[in-house]
């Protein structure tokens, strides 16, 4: 296999990096000794450029080795990084990169999670890296890596409005056609739902601050695109700001719940606050209607069992394929069944609380608090799914009438088809439906369907 490592974009003009272990003599590149390595950064007056524009460190008082010139230029950020993973199995070994006995323990990296930028400049020397090192017999496996997985790019969903050409007036979407007009992008920050803050726009820039504006139905209505975030776009979501708005938790899960974590997904504020909502409705498990905390040490029924062994099964393998979205999905559905089914018990929520550690892990560590325990939730032991609680007692079955569904009846999960018959036709309700007739056939698919044929 070939492989085209990009020379020109190792070299950087700048101080933080590892200095190369070159110096020149009459103009020729010439490596330092092996003894002197590694070459550690000198101290500099300003991480800046000289007025002539060299490298920051030209302004070292005497970077030379042997009175001769030392390279100015630094590696780049994946230079260290390209065998970093190895270092981290032997950090305190001062003899080698990493002991033999440490490298075959470790071996390589289980999973590699980066962007479409670390594909193509972090992960190909990486591969160099330790491919080389295989070759010399210090690293015990040829690819660094065992899985790897390019997470997709989350977009931003942008926003427009409609100027007049030649004016400073600002016609809203749907009145748009009637006006010669020129989109421009708007801090998406200053609209809400696709509505305009006119006030926020004018004060937005100086050039706005007369703007006029045609409305429909008394607002002023935005175009929006799904795009690349950009600050050029004005479509960028400050973390930080919605940490402040909604919880650091919420921005977490909504990330792993926009969709797939290899693909694009477009950012959007309302989905935002519908996984708000949902975390507010998991946390109300736990209290009661005063705001009290509230979690019994009750004996759970079959349905609570079974929704939490559910759950359980669920997360485990949305996990393992590294489908977050779906199980956050799980998360969602679990709480609305918890809460209908009104439980507060103790061998549900507590389990239930580790499960969703790994996706909301500050509610998760409070709550765990809550339930009496001193020691931080990543310490509990895993919930384990047992299929017990998944084993049905009874089946509802759909009743249908000349194929035609019209109510449904529950029988022991064990009944056949002779123990079924007898009881669906002593029904009032089957009676009801049948007006008199009697039944040609009755057909029953075990676990499946009752249809009455008359």
């Amino acid at each position: 296999m070939n492989y085209r490592l990009r020379d020109a974009i190792f070299s950087r003009q700048r101080y933080w990096g590892e200095p190369f272990p070159i110096y020149y003599k009459d103009g020729m590149p010439y490596t330092v000794p092996e003894s002197e390595l590694p070459v550690v950064l000198p101290e500099v007056d300003q991480f800046l450029p000289t007025e002539t524009g060299e490298p920051p460190l030209a302004r070292a008082k005497d970077w030379t080795w042997n009175g001769y010139p030392r390279e100015y230029s630094t590696m780049p950020g994946f230079a260290g990084s390209s065998a970093y993973y190895l270092r981290y199995m032997d950090p305190k070994n001062d003899k080698e990169l990493v002991s033999k006995e440490a490298d075959e323990y470790w071996q390589n990296v289980d999973l590699y999670v980066g962007g479409a930028e670390h594909g193509t400049g972090h992960l190909i020397y990486a591969r160099f890296w330790n491919k080389f090192l295989f070759d010399m017999g210090i690293s015990c496996k040829e690819e660094p890596f065992q899985k790897l997985i390019n997470q997709g790019m989350i977009q931003g969903r942008s926003n427009f409005v409609y100027r007049i050409v030649g004016t400073n007036k600002f016609v809203s979407l749907n009145l748009r056609k009637e006006y010669e007009t020129t989109p421009i992008h708007v801090d998406v920050n200053i609209v809400h739902n696709d509505v305009l803050d006119l006030e926020a726009f004018k004060n937005w820039m100086p050039d706005f601050k007369d703007a006029e504006f045609i409305l429909e139905n008394g607002q002023y209505i935005c175009g929006w695109e799904i795009e690349k975030m950009s600050k050029s776009k004005y479509n960028v979501q400050n973390p930080d700001d919605l940490v402040e708005k909604y919880g650091a938790d919420t921005l977490r899960m909504y990330e792993m719940f926009l969709g797939p974590v290899e693909m694009a997904k477009p950012w959007d504020t309302n989905g935002i606050e519908g996984v708000s909502r949902f975390i507010r409705k998991f946390w109300k498990l736990y209290f009661d209607a005063e705001g009290n905390f509230n979690v019994v040490d009750g004996e759970p029924t079959k349905a609570e069992w079974k929704t939490l062994h559910k759950t359980i099964k669920k997360i485990e393998e949305d996990n393992e394929r590294f489908s977050f979205n779906t199980a956050v999905s799980a998360f969602m559905i679990c709480t609305n069944e918890l809460n209908d089914a009104k439980c507060n018990k103790r061998a549900i929520l507590e389990p239930l609380c580790i499960l969703m550690s790994a996706y909301a892990p500050h509610i998760s560590e409070e709550l765990w608090s809550l339930l009496g325990h001193e020691e931080s939730i990543l310490k509990a032991t895993y919930p384990v799914y047992d299929e017990q609680y998944m084993v049905e007692d009874e089946y509802l079955y759909p009743v249908s009438f000349n194929g035609k569904m019209r109510l449904k009846m529950s029988f022991p999960a064990n009944f056949g088809p002779k123990d079924i018959e007898p009881k669906v036709l002593e029904s009032a309700d089957v009676q009801k439906w049948l007006d008199g007739k009697t039944p040609k056939k009755v057909i029953i698919v075990p676990k499946k369907i009752v249809n009455i044929v008359f």
